[in-house]
């Protein structure tokens, strides 16, 4: 006797549903950029371009340089030391 493997509907409906979920995530960063194209009006189209932009520039902006974060933290321990040394000094006077 052989037996098939047979999917179930409600495994059928997931996978569908599934599939319409990968779909709307990767076509909907197009259709937000499309979208300003057919706006009529001119102010409100130039407003959707403006927005893009300033939210490409957003995504764009480049983070905290590696150096300028080493330079921060080494900062940050030197502080840390120093809080530390008065507290140790006031502790101990010498002994």
């Amino acid at each position: 006797m052989h037996v098939r493997n047979k999917v179930s509907p409600e495994m059928g409906v997931m996978i569908s549903l599934l599939a319409c979920a990968v779909l709307m995530l990767v076509t909907a960063p197009a259709v937000a950029v499309e979208q300003c194209r057919f706006i009529q009006a001119k102010p409100e189209r130039e407003a959707c371009y403006a927005r893009q932009e300033a939210a490409l520039a957003a995504k764009r902006k480049p983070e905290m340089a590696p150096q300028a974060k080493t330079m921060q933290s080494l900062e940050q321990m030197k502080h840390e030391d120093e809080a530390l040394n008065r507290q140790l000094h006031s502790i101990c006077r010498g002994c």
